[in-house]
């Protein structure tokens, strides 16, 4: 059989973050920039596109560098099926940089396969309770914020406190939508849905139509 070839994966969640750390890990590995595959997205599934195109060209006798179990996922279960079906269905090879342990390529026999396995299941079951403990404490954080009065979002604009006055020149035509709309720092619409909330008119005097 021939040589296997040697593919990488880095994954970042969101665009603020930078993948320059995960990249500068697999360079010392002179993985073909072909088979390099990056992306930016969730890992709490693996509906991905690059992760799906590189598990389509894993082949048997392949090694995929990744730098840590969690660029892979973050569900314990999915992780786990995900290095069952590249170790056992695909029968390529994984290094995770950050755990030496997680290494298919050393022992190959029963004992290096069990250490490996046993290794992702631990690793992986720590890091989705680690995120579930995180998750827990924003939730119980944001409760406690709430129940001292503390409000999330953003807060609904105030009109200005001369906005009597304001009315009354915009009713009179004084001042135009536009011009109203740049006083009060908000859009027309805006200003129109607040004054329809305080069952104010929204005629001016020119629009009003006078029974004789």
């Amino acid at each position: 059989m021939s040589e296997g070839q040697i593919f990488g994966y880095v994954r970042v969640s969101s665009r603020d973050q930078s993948v320059e750390r995960q990249l500068d890990a697999l360079t010392p590995y002179n993985i073909p920039k072909r088979n390099l595959y990056i992306e930016t997205c969730s890992g709490k599934d693996f509906l991905r596109p690059a992760y799906g195109r590189l598990m389509r060209r894993l082949r048997q006798g392949d090694l995929l560098y990744v730098k840590s179990i969690d660029r892979l996922g973050r569900n314990y279960q999915d992780v786990i099926e995900q290095w069952r079906i590249i170790t056992k269905e695909k029968k390529a090879d994984v290094k995770v940089l950050d755990m030496p342990l997680l290494d298919t390529t050393y022992g190959k026999d029963l004992l290096g396969t069990f250490i490996a396995d046993l290794t992702l299941q631990v690793m992986s079951f720590v890091a989705q309770i680690e995120r579930e403990f995180i998750l827990q404490r924003q939730a119980e954080g944001i409760a406690a914020a709430k129940a001292r009065g503390v409000r999330f979002g953003q807060q609904p604009k105030k009109l200005p406190e001369n906005f009597d006055e304001l009315f009354v020149l915009w009713r009179q035509k004084k001042i135009s939508n536009q011009e109203l709309a740049r006083i009060c720092g908000m859009d027309i619409s805006v200003i129109y849905r607040k004054l329809r909330a305080a069952g104010i008119s929204l005629k001016s005097p020119a629009d009003e139509t006078t029974c004789r």
